[in-house]
C-alpha cells in the first residue's frame, strides 16, 4: 500500500520502518555466521538499538495517524491502522529472534573458561563451569588463559620475523640474478663485438689473399713464358720471331776474339 496517496509524512516514516527492517534482516543472518562471542555481542547490540529505533518511528507514525484521523474515512483509518499492526508484528518477530540470540549468547559464555573439548583430545572431567570456580581458580584460569595468548603472540612474531627474513633473501637473492644478468648482457656485448672485429679481420685478410694470388698467377705467367721462348728457341733456332725478341737473337755480325794464321 502505497502511503504518500493519504500522507506523505507517513510514507516518509514508513520508508524508515522498512530500511530498518532491511537492516536487521541483514544483521541477523550476518549474525548466524559469526563465531566469536565478543563480535556477536556487539552485533546484537548493534542491532537492538536498530530495533530501538523503529519503536521510535512506529510510536511516531501512531501520533501522525490520530493526529490526521479526523481528516481520512474509516476506511482509509482501518488501512493505517492495519499498517501499524503490521509493522508492529514484525518488529516483534525480531525483538522475539534477538531474545532467542541473546540466551545463545548467554550459554556460550557461561562455557567460557571451560577446558579443551573432547574433539581437541581431553576428556569431560576436564571441563569446569565459571559458577563452581572459586576465585582464585577463576585467576588461575585466566592467567593461564593469558600465557596461551602470550605463546600465541610469540608464535605469529616468529612467524612475522621468518617472512620478514625470507623476504629479505628473496630481495638479496633477485639483486644478486640481476647483477648477474647484467654481466651476461656485458659479456654479450663483448663477444658481439669481437666477432663483427673478426669479421672484418676475416674480410680484410681474405682481400689480402685475393691480391697475392693475383700476383702469384701473373709472376706464373711470366715464368711460363720466358720457360716457353727458352724451350722454342732451343728447339727451333731460326724462328724469326724469336730473333726479333730483344737479348734471345743472336747478333748479326759477332767479332771472333780469335783468328786462325792462314801461314
Amino acid at each position: 500500500m502505497d502511503l504518500s496517496a493519504f500522507s506523505e509524512e507517513l510514507a516518509e516514516i514508513e520508508g524508515k520502518i522498512n530500511d530498518i527492517f532491511r537492516a536487521l534482516s541483514n544483521g541477523f543472518q550476518k549474525l548466524e555466521k559469526i563465531k566469536d562471542p565478543n563480535r556477536r555481542s556487539r552485533q546484537l547490540e548493534e542491532l537492538t538499538d536498530k530495533m530501538r529505533e523503529c519503536k521510535r518511528l512506529i510510536k511516531e507514525f501512531e501520533r501522525v495517524l490520530k493526529e490526521e484521523e479526523s481528516r481520512n474515512t474509516r476506511d482509509t483509518v482501518k488501512l493505517l491502522n492495519d499498517k501499524k499492526q503490521s509493522m508492529i508484528k514484525e518488529l516483534n518477530s525480531y525483538v522475539a529472534l534477538k531474545k532467542q540470540q541473546a540466551n545463545t549468547l548467554d550459554n556460550k559464555r557461561v562455557d567460557l573458561f571451560d577446558g579443551p573439548s573432547a574433539g581437541d583430545g581431553f576428556g569431560e572431567e576436564n571441563v569446569l563451569l565459571a559458577s563452581s570456580m572459586t576465585n582464585q581458580q577463576l585467576m588461575d584460569q585466566g592467567n593461564q588463559m593469558m600465557n596461551e595468548t602470550d605463546q600465541a603472540i610469540e608464535r605469529s612474531k616468529k612467524v612475522v620475523e621468518d617472512t620478514v627474513n625470507v623476504g629479505a633473501e628473496t630481495a638479496a637473492a633477485l639483486k644478486a640474478q640481476t647483477e648477474q644478468m647484467s654481466r651476461v648482457v656485458n659479456e654479450l656485448d663483448s663477444i658481439h663485438f669481437s666477432i663483427k672485429k673478426a669479421s672484418q679481420l676475416v674480410k680484410e685478410i681474405g682481400r689480402q689473399v685475393a691480391t697475392d694470388r693475383c700476383i702469384m698467377g701473373m709472376l706464373f705467367l711470366i715464368v711460363v713464358g720466358v720457360i716457353t721462348i727458352i724451350i722454342v728457341k732451343i728447339v727451333n733456332p731460326h724462328n724469326k720471331n724469336i730473333r726479333d725478341i730483344p737479348g734471345l737473337a743472336p747478333p748479326a755480325n759477332r767479332r771472333l776474339l780469335w783468328v786462325p794464321n792462314n801461314n
